[in-house]
């Protein structure tokens, strides 16, 4: 018994984590054309994809560590892609493209609880409801108790004095999304919004209303209409992405 228990307990553990392979390292010098960053190494300047829609803000700052991956695809532009910049003592994940599968990983795992429980996990479907529609991340399917659920995922990166701050630029594909969550729960679905915090730094999210004032009249009309937020922190390191605990929501 005390085997099969430790078992599912590594097993847990092991979905909340994603290795990745980081193993170039450099200073930022400087980013453009939005998906473009330059980064120094010790065997001169690369040109990288950053893959990351927002504003980055709080991040560009020339000299900053950074670490970078790489891909053997033929096909790619670019064949490195910057991962990860430090700030101050503290690893920022970059890449917003690692959020959904480490919330993958998370829901196999029963991570939220609240999430916990059901037996097929679709990504990425699409969705249209009067005026609105969208492609969520996920959609939950097959809980014994509980009904089907609609489930979008947001990259955090921005933070300021422990607080994690989302988003860094005006979204208006978020401000939809939660619109369309709003909608759904109007009408009876269940949905729901998790916050991946791609740095270990925070101790609580919240709607950055200083940078998109909207997004944050739009979520809060959604939690009152009944959608659910969760808000997960993930500690980054050179090898692996892990989610470590849940954070509260402030609104």
């Amino acid at each position: 018994m005390g085997g099969d228990t430790r078992e599912r307990e590594a097993a847990a553990a092991g979905a909340l984590k994603t290795a990745i392979a980081a193993p170039i390292a450099g200073r930022f010098v400087r980013r453009y054309k939005r998906f473009f960053a330059d980064v120094q190494t010790d065997a001169g300047t690369l040109t990288v994809h950053c893959a990351n829609p927002g504003s980055m803000k709080g991040f560009l700052r020339p000299g900053a560590e950074v670490r970078c991956s790489t891909s053997e695809n033929p096909k790619r532009k670019l064949r490195h892609t910057l991962e990860m910049m430090r700030v101050g003592r503290t690893w920022v994940g970059l890449h917003t493209g690692r959020a959904n599968a480490l919330v993958a990983g998370a829901l196999a795992a029963g991570v939220p609880q609240a999430l916990a429980g059901y037996a097929n996990v679709r990504r990425e479907v699409p969705i249209r409801y009067r005026s609105l529609s969208a492609r969520f991340d996920f959609r939950l399917e097959g809980h014994a108790t509980a009904p089907d659920a609609w489930l979008e995922v947001k990259s955090v990166t921005l933070a300021e004095q422990g607080r994690a701050l989302f988003p860094d630029s005006v979204t208006l594909r978020g401000r939809k999304h939660t619109e369309l969550l709003r909608a759904l729960r109007l009408r009876g679905e269940r949905a729901a919004l998790v916050f991946l915090v791609q740095r270990a730094d925070c101790e609580c999210v919240a709607p950055a209303d200083a940078i998109d004032p909207e997004y944050g009249k739009a979520l809060r009309r959604a939690v009152t209409a009944g959608v659910e937020v969760y808000a997960l922190s993930a500690r980054i390191s050179a090898r692996s992405i892990r989610i470590e605990r849940e954070l509260p929501v402030v609104l």
